[in-house]
C-alpha cells in the first residue's frame, strides 16, 4: 500500500490528481500541469517533496566515511552551512543514486537522497558504514518542501520563523542555515531560484504550507516538477542515471572530485579507466524540429551512431518537444528520432534549455 506524506489531506482537499510514485501517493497536478509549470517560471510554486529520504550522518568518522562513499568530496565543505551535489557509485562506477549533502557541523552532515531508491540506498550506505566511526539516522517524520521561482525567496521569507528571516535572503547557491527545527537550503530541481526546507514539526509545516498557498505560491505536482527539471537539463534517476552508466557518460563528470589523487572513493578505479580511454558516450540535449513528442526509450539515429532518449517531453516554455539523450561521444548536428515507427528530424544541442526563466541563447533563433 502506498505511503502518504503529512500533506496528503491538503493535496486531496485541493483536488489534486494523486498517483503512486515510488510507493508514495503524490500529487501529479492540481488541475493544470502547464499552469503550474508557468507559475514556477514566472513567480513561485511550492512542492511537497516529503517523500524524499533525509539522512543525518554524524560521528568522528563522518567526514572520512562520506569522502569514501561519494564521488564528489565533502572536504570541499570547509564549514557548516555549505552543500554539494554528488553521485554515489558502485564498484563499477555506475550510479546508485544522485544526492545532495550539506555540512551541518564539525562532524555532522545532512544527506538527501531520492524516494524511489530509499531501500537500496540505505542498504548500501549502512553496509559501507560498518566498522566506521559514523552513525546514520533517517529523519522519516520531517516534512520537506521546495519553494521555487523568481519570487520564491521574497515570498517565503516573511513566512519563516523570525530566527531565519535575516539569514535566508542572504544565502548563496548551495548554502544552508537552520534554527528551531527548520533547515533551509538554497537549492532546487527546477532551474529557478528557490529554497528547499526540512521542517521537524509537522503542525508547523502544515501551517507554513497553508500560508504559502495563501501568500502567492502555486501548489505544484510531479508533472510540473518533471517538465521544469527537463528544461533545466537536470537528470532524473532511473532514466538519465542508473547503475549501468557512469557519471562520465551522463553529463555529470563535473561532480567527480579527482583531487586529491589518494582519495579512494568507491568506483574510482572504474572511472579512471573510462576517463583514460575516453568515454564512448555523452549526454546531449535534443530539440525536435518536426511535430511529435520525444519520450524516454525512443531510438536516436545520428551520423556518428545510434543512441537512446533518456528523458523527453513537451516543453511549455519553448512550446515544442525537447529531450535528453545518450549518444556516441562524436555525435553532433542533426539526427533522427524514431517516434511511432516514423523518423523525425531533431537537432543536437547543449543539454540545458531554460535557466532562470530564459530560453538558452543558442535555441532562440531556431
Amino acid at each position: 500500500m502506498s505511503q502518504t506524506t503529512p500533506l496528503y489531506d491538503r493535496h486531496r482537499d485541493a483536488g489534486a490528481k494523486l498517483v503512486d510514485f515510488g510507493g508514495w501517493q503524490m500529487p501529479l497536478h492540481y488541475g493544470s500541469q502547464i499552469d503550474e509549470h508557468h507559475a514556477v517560471r514566472r513567480q513561485a510554486g511550492v512542492f511537497d517533496v516529503s517523500h524524499m529520504t533525509v539522512l543525518d550522518v554524524g560521528g568522528a568518522g563522518a567526514t572520512d566515511f562520506l569522502r569514501e562513499l561519494l564521488a564528489n568530496d565533502v572536504a570541499k565543505l570547509r564549514e557548516a552551512g555549505r552543500g554539494l551535489y554528488s553521485c554515489m557509485l558502485n564498484d563499477a562506477g555506475g550510479v546508485i543514486d544522485d544526492l545532495i549533502v550539506y555540512r551541518t557541523g564539525a562532524d555532522s552532515y545532512r544527506v538527501v537522497v531520492n524516494a524511489a531508491t530509499r531501500d537500496k540506498d540505505l542498504a548500501w550506505i549502512q553496509g559501507r558504514a560498518k566498522n566506521q566511526a559514523a552513525t546514520i539516522r533517517e529523519r522519516a517524520d520531517a516534512v520537506m518542501l521546495a519553494m521555487q521561482g523568481p519570487r520564491a525567496i521574497e515570498l517565503a521569507t516573511p513566512l519563516l520563523p523570525l530566527s531565519l528571516r535575516d539569514s535566508v535572503p542572504a544565502l548563496k547557491q548551495f548554502r544552508c542555515c537552520e534554527a528551531d527545527g527548520w533547515f533551509v537550503a538554497r537549492t532546487g530541481y527546477t532551474g529557478e531560484a528557490g529554497l528547499e526546507l526540512v521542517i521537524d514539526d509537522q503542525a508547523a509545516a502544515l501551517a507554513f504550507w497553508d500560508a504559502a498557498v495563501n501568500g502567492g505560491f502555486q501548489p505544484c505536482g510531479l508533472g510540473a516538477r518533471d517538465t521544469l527539471r527537463l528544461e533545466a537539463g537536470l537528470c532524473l534517476y532511473g532514466q538519465d542515471l542508473d547503475e549501468d552508466h557512469t557519471p562520465l557518460v551522463s553529463g555529470l563528470d563535473w561532480t567527480v572530485a579527482w583531487e586529491p589523487a589518494d582519495r579512494n572513493f568507491c568506483g574510482r578505479g572504474a572511472l579512471t579507466d573510462e576517463r583514460q580511454a575516453g568515454p564512448a558516450q555523452k549526454l546531449v540535449g535534443l530539440l525536435l524540429e518536426e511535430r511529435g513528442v520525444m519520450r524516454h526509450g525512443q531510438a536516436v539515429k545520428a551520423p556518428a551512431g545510434e543512441g537512446l532518449i533518456t528523458s523527453g517531453g513537451f516543453s511549455p516554455t519553448l512550446g515544442r518537444s525537447i529531450a535528453l539523450a545518450r549518444l556516441p561521444a562524436a555525435a553532433e548536428g542533426d539526427c533522427r528520432v524514431v517516434i511511432r515507427n516514423a523518423e523525425r528530424r531533431a537537432r543536437i544541442v547543449p543539454p540545458v534549455f531554460v535557466r532562470h526563466g530564459e530560453i538558452q541563447p543558442d535555441l532562440v533563433d531556431h
